[in-house]
Parts: C-alpha cells; sequence; structure tokens
C-alpha cells in the first residue's frame, strides 16, 4: 500500500530543525562567538570542540538505546523512536537559543566564566540533535515495508535538507544585508541583534515542522528481526562483532577516508565565512550569500556526478571530487584583487562546494560497501566513523583557533590585521587542500582492493557463509532476502534481490540497493 502525502511529507518536516541548526552551528558559531562576542580564538574553538564531543559520545548512546526493546507504556503507544525524537526535539528547542543569546545576566564577565556558562547548553543541544538524527533516520522501517516507498522517503529528507540550508542562508543574507544601515561594515558586535533575529525564526520555523511531523506520522513497532542461520529468508554469512572490525584493514581505510573528508568540509564550511571577513574584509552579508553559492553548487553537483559514479565507480568518483576541491583551495592561495572578489570568487566557492560535496557522498557509499552484508555490526562502524568525524573536527578547530595569530586577544590590533589575513588564506588554501589530498591518497589504497571483501581470520567463526569465498556481495543478495535488526541500523526481511539499509547518524548514508538489476557493485 503506497504511502499518503501526509505521510511523505510529514516523515520530511521531521529533519527541519535539526538542518536549520546544524546550518547554523557550523558556518555561524565560530563568526559569532569570534566577531559578535568577540571571544578569543581558542575559547570560540573550545565551544565548539565541547559540542562535537557530546555530539559523538550521543551518537553511540542514543544509536545504542533507540533499538531497544524493553519499552516504558509510553513508547510503545507512542513510538520508541517518536519518543527518542520528541526527546531531541525538545532538547533543541530548548538549548539551542541560548547559544546565540550570549551570556544572559554574565556579558560583562570573563570569557572563560561564559564559556562555562555556555557548555551545558551546547552539550544538551547536540545531545538532542543527535536524538532526532538517529530516530528519524531509524524511523522509516516502521512506517514502510515497501522498499520503493523508503527510497522516496529517503529523497524527501534529501530534499529538505537541501531547503533547509538554503533557508538559513537566506534569512541570514536578508537579515545582516537588509537589517539596517551597515553599509559594507564587516560582522562585529553590533550584529548581535541580527543572530539574535535570525535564531529565533530558525528555531521557530523548525518547531512548527517539528510538530507537524509528530501529528502527521505514525509509527508502528515493527517486529524485530535477527540475523539467524536457521531462517529461510536469511543469507548465512561469516559475522562480523564489533571486535572483529578491529582486525579489518579496510576498516582503517575507510575511516581515514572518511574522517579526511568530513575535515574538508566542515572546515570549509565554518571557515570560509571567517576568510570573507578577516582576508577579504567583505561586507557582513557575505558569509550568507557565498555560502549559499557553495551549498547550492555542491548539491548540484552531486546529481550530476550519479552517471559518473555508475561509468567509472566511486573511488574514481572520489578522487575527481577531491581534485575538484583542491583545484578550489588553491585557488584561494592566489586569489587577490578585486577581479576575484567581486566574480572569481564565486567560481572558487563553487569548486570547493562542489568537490566537497562529491567527496561527502561518495565516502558515505563506500562506508555502506565495506559494511556490505555484514548489516548485525553496520550500527558500530557508522558509530566509529561518526565519532571518529566528530572527535577529529573538534580537536582540528581547536588547533587552529589556538595557533591564530593574536589568538589570545580579545580585541585585534592593527599589527594583527595582516598576520589575521594571510592565516586565514593559508588555511583554506594548505590545510583544507591536504585534506583533499590526504583523502584521496586512502582512495588510492583502495583503488584495486574489492571494498567489504573480508580478511579471513576477521569474522567470527560461529556462522560461516554458505557461499564460496569469491561469490559476491551482490549474488549473495539476490539469491535469498536478508533479515537483521542491530541498534542504530536496521534492514528489514525482504524479498531476494531488494535489501534496503538505513544507518543512524550517516546524513545522507542512505545506502539503497534495489532489484537484481539495479544491484551494481561499484568497484
Amino acid at each position: 500500500m503506497a504511502l499518503s502525502v501526509t505521510t511523505l511529507f510529514g516523515y520530511g518536516f521531521g529533519h527541519v530543525l535539526n538542518d536549520l541548526c546544524s546550518a547554523m552551528w557550523f558556518t555561524y558559531l565560530l563568526v559569532f562567538f569570534h566577531h559578535v562576542l568577540q571571544f578569543n580564538s581558542q575559547l570560540a574553538g573550545i565551544v565548539l570542540l565541547i559540542g562535537q564531543i557530546a555530539d559523538g559520545l550521543s551518537t553511540i548512546f542514543v544509536g545504542s538505546q533507540a533499538d531497544r526493546t524493553d519499552d516504558t507504556k509510553f513508547c510503545m503507544k507512542y513510538g520508541r523512536r517518536k519518543t527518542w525524537h520528541l526527546v531531541g526535539c525538545i532538547c533543541v528547542v530548548c538549548a539551542f537559543p541560548f547559544i546565540f543569546l550570549g551570556c544572559i545576566g554574565c556579558g560583562s564577565s570573563s570569557d572563560v566564566i561564559q564559556v562555562i556558562y555556555f557548555a551545558p547548553f551546547v552539550i544538551i543541544f547536540q545531545f538532542g540533535w543527535a536524538a532526532t538524527q538517529i530516530s528519524h533516520l531509524s524511523l522509516i522501517p516502521s512506517i514502510t515495508q515497501d522498499v520503493n516507498d523508503r527510497t522516496v522517503l529517503n529523497a524527501i529528507r534529501y530534499a529538505f535538507t537541501v531547503a533547509s540550508n538554503i533557508t538559513v542562508y537566506l534569512i541570514t543574507w536578508l537579515t545582516l544585508g537588509f537589517g539596517g544601515d551597515r553599509g559594507d561594515a564587516p560582522v562585529g558586535p553590533n550584529d548581535a541583534a541580527s543572530f539574535r533575529l535570525i535564531m529565533f525564526i530558525v528555531v521557530g520555523i523548525g518547531f512548527i515542522f517539528a510538530a507537524l511531523f509528530h501529528f502527521l506520522v505514525k509509527e508502528v513497532n515493527v517486529v524485530s528481526y535477527t540475523n539467524s542461520p536457521n531462517s529461510e529468508n536469511c543469507v548465512s554469512h561469516k559475522q562480523m562483532c564489533w571486535r572483529d572490525w578491529f582486525k579489518e584493514p579496510q576498516f582503517y581505510q575507510v575511516a581515514v577516508l572518511y574522517m579526511t573528508t568530513r575535515l574538508f568540509c566542515n572546515l570549509t564550511q565554518a571557515y570560509v565565512p571567517i576568510y570573507l571577513q578577516d582576508s577579504l574584509h567583505l561586507p557582513g552579508e557575505s558569509v550568507a550569500y557565498i555560502p549559499l553559492v557553495m551549498y547550492v553548487s555542491g548539491f548540484i553537483t552531486a546529481i550530476s556526478m550519479k552517471p559518473i559514479n555508475k561509468v567509472l565507480g566511486r573511488k574514481v568518483t572520489y578522487i575527481i571530487g577531491t581534485l575538484i576541491g583542491f583545484g578550489g583551495c588553491v585557488w584561494v592561495w592566489f586569489g587577490d584583487g578585486p577581479l576575484y572578489i567581486n566574480y572569481l570568487l564565486y567560481i572558487v566557492t563553487a569548486f570547493i562546494g562542489s568537490g566537497g560535496s562529491t567527496m561527502l557522498v561518495t565516502s558515505l557509499s563506500i562506508t555502506a560497501d565495506l559494511i556490505g552484508p555484514n548489516v548485525e555490526s553496520g550500527a558500530f562502524v557508522y558509530g566509529a566513523m561518526s565519532f571518529t568525524d566528530k572527535l577529529s573536527n573538534g580537536m582540528v578547530v581547536m588547533f587552529i583557533q589556538s595557533y591564530a595569530p593574536c589568538g589570545d586577544s580579545e580585541t585585534v590590533g592593527p599589527d594583527c590585521l595582516p598576520l589575521i589575513s594571510q592565516y586565514y588564506r593559508n588555511l583554506l588554501a594548505l590545510m583544507c587542500s591536504g585534506f583533499a589530498i590526504l583523502g584521496m591518497l586512502a582512495t588510492l589504497t583502495l583503488l584495486h582492493k574489492d571494498v567489504g571483501q573480508r580478511n579471513q581470520n576477521s569474522a567470527t567463526p560461529d556462522h560461516t557463509s554458505i557461499y564460496s569465498e569469491r561469490t559476491s556481495y551482490e549474488q549473495k543478495v539476490n539469491d535469498a532476502g536478508i533479515c537483521f535488526r542491530a541498534a542504530g541500523a536496521t534492514m528489514t526481511c525482504c524479498s531476494p534481490g531488494i535489501v534496503n539499509q538505513q544507518a543512524a547518524g550517516s546524513n545522507p548514508a542512505m545506502a539503497h540497493i534495489g532489484s537484481p538489476g539495479e544491484v551494481q557493485r561499484q568497484a
């Protein structure tokens, strides 16, 4: 039975609050704390580091709890995933506003005291964000058992993610560009009210969509499935417990690839606005329309790369993405003068956005290939990748902020301005391009390997495969349906050749394998 339009759009509404807040967090947190609140660079970095660590730990915790079956009465009646989603939304709505309201009652206190004030709100927000994300992803099998409907749900979810990010940048552009007689002034303390307005609009829109989601979408508590070798509907394969992954060389190779990809994407998203303000000295509204160009170009490129992905495979597509992103970063190194600022800057940021988007989407697909049929421990793989991503991003940002020129000063003197200008230009040109190259090198180590092929000594011997070692994953999928249930990642029983995997915390890690004719193992 096809899903109703109400259910389809209702599900899409469920992640809008997260997407709106995420766009503000990554793009404007450092700008707000450093330029508006005038925190020194180190303390601004500490705020982001606290959030990244909290996010990583929360992802692991919520991923292990969202699929528990020992539910309370309320969870059984309302739905355990919708319950986690509700808890997450409450945390986000209650905590996120305080991050952009400034230190209420302690605005004149030292920066250290203010960081202590902000820390609990950051932690609560990141916990809520993780709870909302994971529960929303894992809700799909409860909504429908039809693989085609799930594909539609995934598409709608991603469409709302794109719309949410564009909305944040447009709101910021309108608020900073037309919110007052600011002229060409950069972002500064006088923009505190503008950021408060942006935050209230963002949270207000997100709250409305979250409420609509809970009103329109019904969760059905489905029966849990296990990966039993005696099941008629399941493929028997060598099972992998979480410890077994540490014996897999590809686990570390893909982890490096995924981590460097996230570092490239998140650092460019966080530091392009600062580069615009501190290196190019552009008007304040530039922190809205330049990231908008980056995001839209990345979205368009991600769609247009699909045919290339089918022809050349994931690894070659990823390498193409790294070269595009690398080219944009190198161009930043040489970028200067009116021609660059007025015209070429848009091409440069489009290159960075296109390269980053291609790298991200492809790395998520490679991670899904790594898991392959070992869905019984897929949640651990995604959780480990996510935790590594969050922790590394926080630590690198902290490193960058600690070595910023005059970073320990609350006010920047004229002698520091040239140093700061060069610092953020070098950051984008050298560090971000370096992470793109590292990602490409990690991909090259996998170039002549079949991602997902297991080390014979890595799997637990409990259930051995009924197939020979040379049998491809696609053949296993086509020969029998797969049933499994694992915390944070679910794959439902389905007919032969149709597998649908949803992994918590992997946005947009939506690995879908369709009918036998659609299954293609990408080299």
